[in-house]
């Protein structure tokens, strides 16, 4: 695609777009300041509120995490914090969207049915893992799969190339799925297969999250991927409004060719992702491929976002690959794909990741770009550690966010002290998202170890078991551990005290960053 004219400057779309939200949320605010002032009835009203609000907040179930920071939030700006609750803290803007999504998940599941029927688990002779993969399967949807090839690849820039290869061997169709979307020289070469693909009656589609990549694209850029027959959906479009489900954004990696050869792991499209420019230092990523019947849970999973965001029912059964075309690995290991989600209230992401660590027998590696934990997540770590599970965390040196790396780093100290190992990557930004435990499971996808990921954002992921895939893991975290500097207690506890108090106060934003 040729360059177009930019649209606006990249700052001035995020001026505007806080502007008109901070009007809005002004305006909202200063009628309840005059609702107050001049009518003592409605002031009285909104305090009750505030009670009623901290009552129902104490008493919904949950993480106690955001409970308790609301509590608080609630109680330092009555009766504003009251209201706020009631539309951002509790589940009423989403119940709509959970209808909805619901029955696409019926209509998804029905789809799987025959494999679902097909999967059969007994041959795992670990209890454990066939508990994991009944929990994955009952919460979110997905069975496991034997017979499937997977290939593993770190960084990102040694899987662009198996990318590329696979996108050149689609015949019937090609589904992306991405957090960003950045025009580049990645974009560029994957670009101009689409094109070609999409003139040959290949039936191309393109899902991208708007915040994502609200800053990385050119005027008309969809506009002209529309007029070459390429098919896209922006999963919630900003605009200036008070919109609460904007919080919720699709944080899924995915690709699939023809239902035969699915990629899931941390690479976004754009060229940090695989070394063309440098941010943040070098930028360390993965990816993995499933070849085999696998690969149709993923094409399942991005039709029905599709769905979702399109509002059009589709048939599933048109995209399932002809019986016996895909390749198959004779292997004995299991893969299965997940996903996971705001509308989902079971939590598949968030409890896949606890089941792997609470049933550690000698070690769990853990690499996430961000470390935001909750109780929950923190005492499965400090109990695995004290049970003598060899518990190891990276995370960057280098960060992204500057308000989200010090509330990481937050944690090191209980963490250390717990007997956890912890390491920085010292080359730049990793932003791998693995687990890998006892040399028989691993999970690599796009879920981070924060908050956002396992209850504001669209995740996916595979689970693996008993292959080849969970040594190659293993492998690279242990390479990526010599490159890192890990954390000792005594000198981190000397560190400047402006870095403490800026951990100190961001941590109490921990669950809403």
């Amino acid at each position: 695609m040729s360059k177009r004219k930019r649209g606006l400057s990249i700052p001035w779309k995020y001026i505007i777009l806080a502007f008109m939200i901070l009007l809005q949320l002004a305006f909202f605010i200063t009628c309840i300041i005059v609702l107050s002032r001049k009518f003592l009835f409605i002031y009285t009203i909104l305090q009750v509120l505030s009670v009623v609000m901290v009552l129902l907040a104490l008493n919904r179930g949950g993480n106690p995490s955001f409970k308790l920071n609301w509590i608080i939030f609630i109680l330092l700006f009555p009766p504003f914090g009251a209201i706020f609750y009631l539309f951002y803290g509790t589940n009423l803007p989403l119940v709509r969207k959970k209808k909805k999504f619901k029955k696409i998940d019926v209509r998804a599941r029905a789809a799987l049915k025959s494999d679902i029927q097909k999967s059969d688990i007994s041959g795992m002779p670990s209890g454990e893992a066939r508990r994991q993969s009944s929990f994955l399967l009952n919460t979110s949807g997905y069975p496991a799969y034997s017979g499937c090839r997977t290939d593993y690849y770190s960084p990102g820039e040694n899987a662009f190339p198996r990318l590329l290869e696979e996108l050149e061997k689609a015949k019937q169709y090609i589904f992306i799925e991405f957090f960003i979307l950045a025009q580049g020289e990645m974009w560029n070469k994957i670009h101009s297969i689409l094109r070609k693909k999409a003139l040959m009656g290949v039936d191309v589609r393109i899902i991208f999250d708007d915040f994502g990549s609200i800053n990385k694209q050119y005027a008309g850029f969809v506009k002209g991927l529309r007029s070459e027959g390429i098919k896209v959906s922006v999963f919630n479009p900003i605009r200036p409004s008070v919109d609460l489900f904007m919080n919720n954004r699709n944080h899924r990696k995915i690709v699939v060719v023809d239902g035969k050869v699915a990629m899931t792991g941390g690479i976004n499209i754009a060229d940090e992702y695989v070394n063309y420019i440098t941010r943040f230092g070098y930028w360390m990523d993965c990816a993995v491929f499933i070849t085999g019947d696998a690969a149709y849970s993923f094409a399942v999973m991005f039709l029905s976002m599709w769905s979702f965001i399109t509002k059009k029912a589709v048939d599933y059964t048109l995209y399932r690959p002809v019986p016996g075309s895909a390749d198959t690995y004779a292997g004995r290991g299991y893969v299965q794909p997940y996903c996971d989600g705001p509308l989902n209230s079971q939590n598949p992401a968030k409890g896949i990741y606890l089941h792997i660590i609470n049933n550690a027998d000698k070690y769990v590696y853990i690499t996430s770009p961000y470390l935001i934990l909750d109780n929950e997540v923190m005492s499965a770590l400090c109990m695995a550690a004290g049970s003598g599970v060899d518990v190891r965390i990276i995370t960057p040196k280098m960060w992204d966010k500057w308000y989200v790396h010090p509330v990481t780093q937050s944690n090191y100290d209980e963490l250390v002290r717990n007997g956890i190992r912890v390491y920085e990557y010292t080359p730049g930004f990793i932003h791998s998202k693995l687990f890998v435990c006892d040399d028989c499971i691993a999970t690599v996808g796009s879920v981070n170890m924060d908050y956002r990921s396992f209850y504001f954002h669209f995740e996916c992921g595979v689970w693996i078991y008993d292959d080849s895939a969970v040594y190659s893991v293993r492998d690279d975290i242990c390479e990526i551990m010599s490159q890192c500097e890990e954390i000792k207690l005594d000198k981190w506890r000397k560190r400047p005290f402006i870095m403490k108090a800026k951990q100190f106060v961001l941590k109490m934003f921990a669950p809403f960053l």
